[in-house]
């Protein structure tokens, strides 16, 4: 029996990994430190698969899985829709980053990493430090994000907020006919490193910005630092504004909240903002919402990180994120002439930039 539930599950895990053309996936093990890790390599075409290593107490193995698959994948969409010569891969380290975490556990994930001999390029991610990338570093060199003593970008948060900064000015764009947002009512859900950035960014741009978290002490220091209203998170989705940027938890547009906007434009930091893509990014588009797809906006962190294979330099990681507007305004049009969401729009262009890279090197 034990024999067959494991076929079963083996047959389940291939299916997933045919149905999105996933290429690899490793698991790694060392009794003596408690490591449990999962790294997930999706698409390589375009260059090795660079993503962080989240460390997350899972409720069981499959969770882990799940979530290391979805995250893999974005990576992909991310780099490619961003111009980057990058592939799409991920890690997540199973156990409380509290408890579990010690120098020698990330040392043996290093390890793991090194043995896959440049394929996978680790970094930050929830529940992993800048600390962790060192301790990394010294079992191999396929790993970025750094600190800046070390040659590293330090903090990618400045540069994610002024990618979704200019998305939400490209939308404006496209809404308003201008790309300024002084006088526009902004709402951001989640006032962390990036959200706190993009506050800043708002503020300056004359923007009149309200901000929800569930951290009291975050919005007690937005409060502090600019002249901003405070709104509960439980009606962050009725509030009448014409921006709501979600750069706290994924999965906020959903059937619950969608219904409730009261806004022309979605443009956020968070990962997969849409709880189900296609469902939830046609019900933005029929109610007339203009979505940002988020696996474009927020990619300065990938940029930044980027920027260090060669050589950092944080005035350039900013300017490879200008190229955001641009891109999102062609997904815009590409979405308005094909009668299309948004985030479909942005997967076609990741899309067709992997196909044709993929074309170029079969021909060698």
């Amino acid at each position: 029996m034990l024999t067959e539930t494991k076929t079963e599950t083996a047959g389940v895990l291939f299916d997933k990994l045919n149905q999105y053309d996933y290429e690899q996936i490793v698991f790694c093990q060392d009794k003596a430190t408690g490591l449990k890790a999962i790294i997930a390599i999706h698409n390589t075409t375009l260059g090795p698969g660079l993503g962080g290593t989240r460390m997350y107490h899972y409720n069981n193995e499959q969770e882990a899985i799940t979530d290391v698959l979805r995250l893999s994948r974005g990576m992909t969409y991310k780099a490619a829709i961003s111009g980057l010569n990058l592939g799409g891969a991920k890690a997540v380290i199973i156990g409380d980053h509290r408890k579990l975490k010690s120098e020698a556990l990330m040392r043996k994930f290093g390890r793991f990493v090194e043995n896959l001999h440049g394929k996978y390029i680790t970094a930050e991610d929830v529940g992993t430090t800048t600390k962790d990338m060192e301790y990394i570093n010294m079992e191999t060199s396929h790993v970025v994000g750094l600190p800046e003593i070390m040659g590293g970008g330090g903090d990618p948060s400045p540069v994610t907020a002024y990618g979704v900064f200019l998305g939400m000015k490209a939308c404006a764009k496209e809404v308003y006919g201008n790309d300024h947002l002084d006088g526009k009512k902004v709402l951001v859900e989640g006032v962390g490193k990036v959200g706190g950035h993009l506050v800043e960014m708002l503020v300056a741009e004359g923007a009149k910005v309200t901000v929800a978290d569930i951290n009291e002490e975050a919005i007690h220091e937005m409060v502090r630092r600019f002249d901003v209203g405070v709104c509960a998170l439980d009606k962050t989705h009725e509030q009448d504004i014409d921006i709501y940027s979600p750069c706290a938890l994924g999965a906020s547009l959903n059937d619950e909240s969608i219904p409730q906007l009261k806004c022309a434009i979605v443009a956020g930091a968070a990962n997969n903002q849409l709880a189900d893509e296609t469902r939830h990014g046609r019900m933005l588009m029929e109610k007339g919402i203009l979505y940002a797809p988020d696996f474009l906006i927020n990619a300065g962190g990938l940029i930044n990180v980027y920027t260090e294979l060669h050589g950092y330099k944080r005035e350039i990681a900013m300017s490879r994120a200008e190229n955001i507007y641009q891109v999102a305004r062609d997904i815009i049009a590409m979405a308005k002439n094909e009668n299309i969401p948004t985030y479909a729009a942005a997967n076609k262009m990741a899309e067709l930039r992997i196909e044709a890279i993929a074309g170029v090197k079969r021909t060698f």
